[in-house]
C-alpha cells in the first residue's frame, strides 16, 4: 500500500529523547517500510526514517527557538499534504482534529489516531461536528468521554521486538519513568519508596510547564541517596534502568489513554504497579504482569508479593501482545477496510 504518516513537529520522529506519540509514528512507520509497503512520512526534516521523508519544517518545533507561533508550520504541512494526497491509498493522522476540516474534503480515505486525552469540555462539540471522520483510539478507557464519536478500532501500541530487552540485574531499586507533572505523581512514587524503605531511581524529563511543580513539590523530596533523580534517558539507556529495576511504579492520577511506560517495563521483564486509572486494567495483567492498585498503602503490600511475578512470562506477555508488527498488522487491516468505504461526508455544525 502507500501510506502517509503525518506526524506532529513539535518533536522529531523518532524523538531525541522524550516524546510518544512521535516514537509510536516512528515505531509504526518503520515496520510498515519492512513489512514492504511504500510509506511516506510528514514530519519534522531532522527524522530519521527508512520512509520517504517529507519534511514540512526543518527542524523539531520544541528544538527551533526560531519558531514563535507553532501553529503555522502545521497548517503548512496540512496543505502539503492535501496538494500530494492523491498519491497516497491512506492517510494516517496523528494530529488530534487538525486535519478533519481539509482532508474531509477530498478523496483519498484518512484516519486519525488518537493519542491524548479526550475528557476536556471543549472537545465534544469539534467531534459532534466531523461525525464521520474514522478515529482510532489506543485504549477503550480513552473513548469513554466521546461516547458518539466515530471511534472505528481501538489498536494498542507496541514496541519493536528487540528495542528493549531484559538484562542481567540484581533488580534492587523502584523506577518512575516517563515526565515530571502532577498527573503522573511522582510525590505518591516517592511516597511508596519510602514506606516500603526501598530507593526509588527517576528518570524523567521535566517540561517548562512543569519546572514550578517539580521545583516546589518533588526537588525537595530528593536526598540523592534513597530517591534519586537521573533526569531524562533515551531507549538506550531504558534497558538497563528498566531491567535493573524491582518494580516500576505508575501511581497515575489522571485518565491514561495508554501509557507506552507500561509496555517497556514489560518488554524487560519487569512488573508494572500502576494505580486504577485510565488504561490500567487494559495493559497490565493483575497478578501476571504487575499489580492494579487503588491507594499508596496497596502498592507498598504489593511490593511484598513482587518476587512472585516472573520476568520470562512478563516478557513473553510482551511479546504476544505489545509488538510494532502486531500494531502494524492491525492498522493494515484497518487501512484495507476503510480503502473499501467512500470518504466520509462532512457535516458542519451551526
Amino acid at each position: 500500500m502507500r501510506i502517509a504518516q503525518i506526524a506532529p513537529l513539535t518533536e522529531s520522529v523518532p524523538p531525541s529523547l522524550y516524546g510518544g506519540t512521535e516514537r509510536v509514528v516512528s515505531f509504526l512507520t518503520e515496520e510498515l517500510v519492512a513489512m514492504g509497503h511504500d510509506v511516506t512520512l510528514f514530519a519534522s526534516g531532522d527524522s530519521v526514517t527508512a520512509a520517504t521523508l517529507a519534511a514540512a519544517w526543518p527542524r523539531a518545533l520544541r528544538l527551533d527557538p526560531t519558531v514563535k507561533d507553532p501553529i503555522a508550520p502545521h497548517m503548512l504541512m496540512m496543505e502539503q499534504l492535501c496538494q500530494r494526497a492523491s498519491e497516497f491509498d491512506i492517510l494516517h493522522c496523528h494530529l488530534d482534529y487538525w486535519p478533519f476540516s481539509l482532508l474531509s474534503r477530498q478523496p483519498t480515505p484518512f484516519l486519525t489516531t488518537l493519542h491524548g486525552r479526550l475528557d476536556l469540555a471543549e472537545f465534544k462539540a469539534i467531534y459532534d461536528c466531523f461525525d464521520g471522520v474514522p478515529l482510532v483510539s489506543i485504549s477503550d478507557a480513552q473513548r469513554k468521554p466521546l461516547p458518539r464519536a466515530n471511534f472505528v478500532d481501538t489498536v494498542y501500541h507496541g514496541l519493536p521486538e528487540n528495542l528493549l530487552t531484559p538484562k542481567p540485574s540484581s533488580r534492587d531499586y523502584l523506577a518512575f519513568l516517563g515526565r515530571i507533572c502532577p498527573e503522573k505523581c511522582p510525590d505518591r512514587a516517592i511516597r511508596i519508596a519510602r514506606e516500603s524503605g526501598m530507593p526509588l531511581k527517576i528518570a524523567a524529563k521535566v517540561d517548562r510547564v512543569d519546572q514550578g511543580y517539580f521545583d516546589s513539590a518533588i526537588r525537595p523530596l530528593i536526598d540523592g541517596h534513597q530517591i534519586e533523580m537521573v533526569g531524562e534517558i533515551s531507549d538506550a539507556e531504558k534497558s538497563e534502568f528498566l531491567s535493573g529495576a524491582r518494580a516500576l511504579l505508575l501511581p497515575i492520577d489522571w485518565p491514561e489513554p495508554f501509557g507506552l511506560v507500561m509496555i517497556e517495563a514489560m518488554a524487560c521483564g519487569t512488573p508494572v504497579i500502576a494505580f486504577r486509572a485510565g488504561s490500567v486494567p487494559e495493559i497490565v495483567e493483575h497478578g501476571v504482569t504487575g499489580y492494579i492498585v487503588e491507594d499508596i498503602p496497596r502498592a507498598v503490600d504489593a511490593l511484598t508479593w513482587i518476587d512472585r511475578l516472573s520476568p520470562t512470562i512478563i516478557r513473553r506477555r510482551f511479546e504476544q501482545r505489545f509488538t510494532a508488527r502486531r500494531m502494524a498488522e492491525d492498522y493494515l487491516a484497518l487501512y484495507r477496510r476503510l480503502g473499501a468505504r467512500a470518504r466520509p461526508t462532512l457535516r458542519v455544525v451551526t
